[in-house]
């Protein structure tokens, strides 16, 4: 969800549907008596201070340079330039709220991996009421454990990566024998279509027909109309059906999908209701539309402007496929994610595309860490893009460099968050890996 085109939903929601007051007389004595003393003295130049920065206009903040950037070739720049004036932290006003940006790695990553007493998710009024109180997106606390741990656990199960794997090569397959010379490929078009059928097969065991059309349909509805409502009330009832119809018919003991999971382990003391387990499976179907097929997308594009890659990438698929038919077997989900070439490959993809430019929190109360100061009610939103793209941390960062990954030596290290982090660290990262993957292969072995 969050996502770059999260990102310009919730500016355009923000813009349209509140208008948020805010005056720097009234933000100075906004903080509680509880604060007070961290007002800078020549007495309190230790203790902890709002980072540097301008919360800009009256109404507007800087709201409108942000998406002029967004817009931009370098949608970095607002915070990039802001960086430069006042350092890796910095205090602004966007998304309609008084905000601590972060494009420090080490402060990002304290904020992620809080609990729900220090930070809590923070989207627009509009967002919030629209998916719903019982979202993932927004419950905290054991409920939230609880359902991530679940959902967590079954993306990495080998029963799922096995399903996933025949999935997404029949459905790769399908789609790419309908591909001619005389006509062009959006590839884009096509991976939404493959990735959204894989997942919605995985989260409500729905198998292409006249059901995944229109659910396909809906969705698409959904996104291209700024997350309707009406889109998304039919989308619930038709997975409520399918919880309904599980829960009469007996669940199985081994889960097929994601619904079953949730049944399975359906507590007497903390239960899940049926409109919670329909509103969870939609809100999970935003990958499927937007961030993996991005990512499939984006991974052509960088090979296609960098010739060895490509052939180093096709040399190393094209080995595999021999091997496997010398052997008579199918490709199996850990022989995709033994292609080290193709894994740095789309690592480096990751760390260029930024499908998730940041994720945005809301302090709970008055934090300091490093020297710095996010109170109590101020957003805090960790800038994935800048850390990515920063010469710091990466050499020749604008330069696709999938070799820089050989070694695996970063992808844990703390400036590397292509998923996110902490707690709600996405759960499908390894299902989206997987995906890439198989398209990748059939891509480069059947087609120039």
């Amino acid at each position: 969800m969050d996502n770059l085109l999260w990102i310009l939903f919730v500016i355009t929601v923000s813009l349209l549907s509140t208008i948020i007051f805010h005056n720097k007389d009234k933000l100075k004595s906004s903080s509680s008596s509880s604060r007070s003393h961290f007002i800078t003295s020549t007495t309190t130049r230790n203790l902890p201070q709002l980072p540097l920065g301008s919360l800009g206009w009256p109404f507007l903040g800087e709201t409108l340079e942000f998406i002029s950037c967004a817009y931009s070739e370098r949608p970095e720049s607002f915070v990039d330039k802001r960086r430069c004036m006042y350092g890796k932290v910095f205090k602004s006003h966007i998304f309609g709220t008084s905000t601590i940006v972060s494009t420090d790695a080490e402060v990002s990553r304290f904020v992620l991996q809080s609990d729900a007493k220090a930070f809590v998710p923070s989207y627009p009024k509009s967002l919030t009421e629209l998916m719903g109180k019982s979202s993932i997106l927004l419950i905290n606390g054991s409920l939230q454990r609880r359902i991530h741990g679940l959902i967590g656990a079954f993306f990495k199960s080998p029963h799922l990566k096995a399903q996933i794997t025949r999935d997404m090569q029949k459905y790769v397959q399908k789609s790419m024998d309908t591909w001619t010379e005389d006509q062009p490929i959006y590839i884009q078009d096509e991976t939404k279509s493959i990735a959204f059928q894989v997942l919605v097969k995985a989260l409500i065991s729905l198998d292409p027909g006249e059901e995944m059309e229109f659910l396909k349909k809906q969705f698409q509805e959904f996104i291209s109309g700024l997350m309707s409502l009406p889109a998304k009330k039919k989308m619930v009832k038709l997975v409520q059906e399918i919880v309904q119809s599980k829960r009469s018919g007996g669940i199985s003991t081994v889960p097929k999908d994601v619904i079953d999971v949730l049944l399975l382990n359906n507590a007497s003391d903390q239960p899940l209701t049926d409109d919670l387990i329909a509103d969870n499976m939609i809100d999970m179907m935003i990958p499927g539309e937007d961030s993996v097929p991005v990512l499939m997308t984006l991974a052509i594009k960088y090979l296609s402007d960098c010739p060895a890659a490509l052939n180093q990438l096709t040399e190393e698929n094209i080995k595999l496929k021999r091997l496997k038919a010398e052997l008579g077997e199918p490709l199996s989900w850990s022989d995709y994610l033994s292609l080290t070439f193709t894994q740095a490959v789309i690592t480096e993809t990751l760390r260029m595309g930024n499908i998730i430019i940041g994720v945005m929190r809301k302090a709970m109360k008055d934090i300091e860490f490093k020297g710095y100061l996010i109170p109590k009610g101020w957003c805090f939103f960790a800038y994935f893009r800048s850390v990515h793209l920063d010469e710091s941390n990466y050499d020749w960062p604008y330069q696709f460099n999938p070799w820089r990954w050989q070694d695996n030596k970063d992808i844990g290290n703390c400036n590397f968050t292509p998923f996110g982090g902490g707690q709600r660290l996405c759960p499908g990262l390894d299902l989206a890996r997987l995906e890439a993957s198989i398209f990748l292969h059939n891509f480069v072995t059947q087609f120039r």
